[in-house]
């Protein structure tokens, strides 16, 4: 278990460390921009190429919505940030899911094992899948292509759950809600698995 938590702080560590690095650079190409250095230089150049890939699909994102372009980089930090925290919760649920899988091999095997080994595992996946939920509905947001192949990924695995509920709730003011009714869903699955696959059983370890 100690390895595990070692891992855990690692990979913390990493996501923290790589958020900060994305948001210095977009206050840079910011600061570079008021300032009106020249745009030809190396450092404006380099910050322009490693911040493009966040900052064009913002502002495509803003102009659908007919908002001012120019707050993209903000609303750029606010994504990373975003992206940040899923990143660590997509880690946290992964490592929680293998340290109680750990915990029971290692702890207390025998009839009742594999029901715990179970129910850590969809609780695991649980979590996943609601993760899942909430980066299409980013992705949606940032109008990013069904060409890419991680978005059609996440439609594709989401789509079950969503496309019967999408047609058995009206949407309210053009507003799709099967989204709020499967985190929903997903949230009371996960108390029921806590309760009953993973009654005795720890089910947060970090």
């Amino acid at each position: 278990m100690s390895l595990i938590q070692s891992i855990a702080s690692f990979i913390t560590a990493g996501i923290i460390t790589m958020t900060a690095a994305a948001i210095l650079l977009i206050l840079l190409r910011s600061l570079f921009k008021y300032l009106d250095w020249n745009p030809f230089s190396w450092s404006v150049r380099t910050v322009g190429r490693l911040t493009d890939p966040v900052i064009h699909p913002v502002r495509r994102m803003l102009t659908g919505f007919r908002i001012e372009p120019r707050v993209a980089p903000f609303i750029a930090v606010v994504l990373i940030m975003v992206f940040g925290y899923f990143t660590f919760m997509l880690a946290e649920d992964i490592l929680n899911t293998l340290a109680g899988v750990l915990l029971v091999v290692s702890s207390r095997p025998g009839v009742g094992a594999p029901t715990a080994i179970i129910g850590y595992v969809l609780f695991g996946f649980l979590g996943l899948y609601t993760l899942m939920i909430f980066l299409r509905i980013l992705f949606s947001y940032l109008t990013t292509g069904y060409g890419n192949r991680w978005v059609r990924f996440l439609f594709r695995s989401t789509e079950p759950l969503l496309a019967p509920l999408r047609r058995i709730i009206p949407t309210m003011a053009m507003f799709d809600v099967s989204p709020i009714v499967a985190f929903i869903i997903l949230y009371l699955l996960q108390f029921v698995v806590a309760g009953t696959l993973l009654k005795g059983w720890p089910v947060r370890f970090f």
